[in-house]
């Protein structure tokens, strides 16, 4: 047995053993009421709560354990020790021995905080504020609360124990790292998978892992596509093609409909021209209609391809955009992507099945519908009409103006003088109902003729003069009895009533002025037949050589 000399020497020297402040090894030697009773080799024991075991339910006697000496003895006569405080100086010890500011390290986001979260680093708590949370503004800190995260080490205080970390510089340096390697990685025809990042009028973003690339309204399908959200979504997984890529400005293109076969390859094998097939109204416009006929492939069906006989000023007069239509193939063209459609072609076509039942020579009656200087157009039947030209209206007479002879409304019967039903073309003719009466001209009007007339028109060339009903002779200037002063007489058409720059208008022809003071229209008047030209159908007439 140790005197009390002896007793007094062991305990100083177990006492000078034992430093406070510092970890020390020991041993757990009994549980209860939740505490773990710790020998650590001193004249007396430490207690440490179980909540400062990562397990506590796995915390058996005899369990090594590393703890940290507090105080060598409380009030009690027990030495103070915590498990918890020798972690946070053996993590600050690794800590500042693997890294320093700026280092990017693991950490376990313990909790939330005024101002930010408190991050478990190595057993030591740092503090992450709220601004270098997230990359872009600030988000949901409870969701993070109990993840790992990488975090970059902005500050570090050792007198004071702080350290203030940044996850938003990690995912900086992540995302760079990441986006640098994927450049590095990038070829063009090269088929990755991305995630919709952001969807624009224009096309969408898709994050490749580091970067992201557009992929335009025009890449992502054959058809028609009128924004970016009918083919994709936000937060959708999708594979896509590297269409081109700038290593510099970190620019990506990327396409979506070159993962899938071009319907245009194989166009002219698939609908060669007179192929019947049904197709959807896409879009109207002035000169057409856009017809798609499957995905990715549209023809045109031009205005004048709607109908045989209708001539609408606009496709919408007849067609509403998701219409299904019938069409038959008029043209494809591969190479410039075209398809040429037609609608009516799809019905019997009027113009063949009148000119069939009407050949050349026919008689028909028909209503004028419209005049124009060239003549008169009839309407021979639903959506038929023939030009009825100004020549064709009579062997004698010489009409100007269709409208001296016919008004809009008239039915008249006419002959059909020529039919070309591909062009919707027929030709009539009101004079071929009757005779040509030139045939026998010259014998009934023998040069040196008497003939009794009346005054129909007055041209810069001389007077039309009517000799029997729709038959004018032409007195030139030169058989005219009057004489022109001599500063008109200049440039004067020859008699064949040819010449430049003479006008039949009175308001604009001193000739003509000058003759209506001599002649009036209408005023009879005897003149002598010169000769008659059947070929170019004109009687000349002399009225000084009565």
């Amino acid at each position: 047995m140790l005197d009390r000399e002896e007793l007094a020497k062991y305990y100083e020297e177990s006492i000078k053993s034992f430093k406070e402040g510092e970890i020390v090894q020991g041993r757990v030697i009994a549980l209860r009421g939740g505490q773990a009773t710790i020998d650590i080799g001193y004249k007396s024991e430490g207690m440490v709560d179980l909540s400062e075991f990562d397990e506590p339910a796995s915390v058996k006697v005899g369990d090594p354990v590393e703890v940290l000496l507090e105080s060598v003895e409380n009030e009690d006569g027990l030495v103070v020790l915590s498990k918890r405080k020798a972690e946070r100086v053996k993590g600050w010890e690794r800590l500042f021995e693997k890294s320093g500011e700026g280092d990017m390290v693991d950490g376990r986001i313990a909790r939330k905080v005024k101002g930010g979260l408190m991050v478990d680093v190595e057993g030591v708590e740092a503090f992450l504020p709220a601004s270098q949370v997230f990359l872009r503004g600030f988000g949901n800190l409870d969701a993070l609360v109990g993840q790992v995260a990488k975090v970059t080490i902005l500050k570090v205080n050792k007198a004071r124990k702080n350290i203030v970390v940044s996850r938003k510089e990690a995912l900086i340096k992540e995302r760079d790292s990441l986006r640098q390697k994927l450049i590095e990685e990038l070829e063009i025809g090269q088929v990755r998978q991305g995630v919709v990042k952001n969807i624009t009028d224009f096309g969408a973003f898709i994050s490749l892992g580091g970067v992201d690339g557009l992929l335009h309204i025009t890449d992502m399908s054959w058809g028609r596509v009128g924004h970016p959200s009918e083919v994709v979504s936000v937060g959708q997984k999708l594979d896509v093609m590297v269409l081109g890529f700038d290593r510099e400005s970190l620019k990506i293109s990327l396409g979506l409909k070159q993962l899938q076969p071009n319907p245009w390859d194989k166009v002219e094998e698939k609908y060669p021209v007179g192929t019947r097939i049904e197709g959807r109204v896409v879009s109207l416009m002035p000169y057409g209609a856009f017809v798609e006929l499957e995905k990715g492939l549209e023809g045109l069906v031009h205005v004048s391809e709607l109908s045989w006989t209708r001539r609408p000023a606009h496709p919408n007069e007849m067609l509403k955009e998701g219409q299904v239509v019938p069409c038959v193939v008029l043209s494809a063209d591969r190479e410039n992507q075209k398809i040429a459609l037609g609608i009516k072609q799809t019905e019997p076509n009027p113009w063949e099945a009148f000119v069939a039942a009407h050949p050349i020579g026919s008689q028909v009656t028909g209503k004028v519908q419209h005049l124009t200087d060239y003549g008169a157009f009839v309407n021979l039947a639903e959506g038929i009409d023939g030009l009825l030209h100004v020549q064709d209206l009579s062997w004698t007479r010489r009409v100007g103006h269709p409208s001296e002879l016919l008004n809009k409304g008239d039915e008249i019967q006419v002959q059909i003088i020529s039919a070309d039903p591909a062009n919707q073309k027929v030709g009539l003719s009101l004079k071929a109902l009757t005779e040509d009466p030139w045939a026998g001209m010259a014998d009934r009007y023998p040069a040196g003729t008497l003939v009794d007339g009346k005054v129909t028109k007055i041209a810069g060339f001389g007077l039309f003069i009517e000799i029997e009903k729709d038959l004018d002779g032409l007195a030139h200037l030169s058989e005219l009895p009057v004489k022109l002063p001599a500063n008109l007489k200049k440039g004067r058409r020859g008699e064949d009533g040819v010449e430049e720059g003479a006008s039949s208008d009175s308001s604009a022809d001193p000739v003509v002025e000058f003759l209506e003071r001599q002649y009036k229209v209408g005023d009879p008047i005897q003149a002598r037949v010169i000769r008659v030209d059947t070929d170019q159908r004109r009687i000349a007439l002399s009225l000084k050589r009565v």
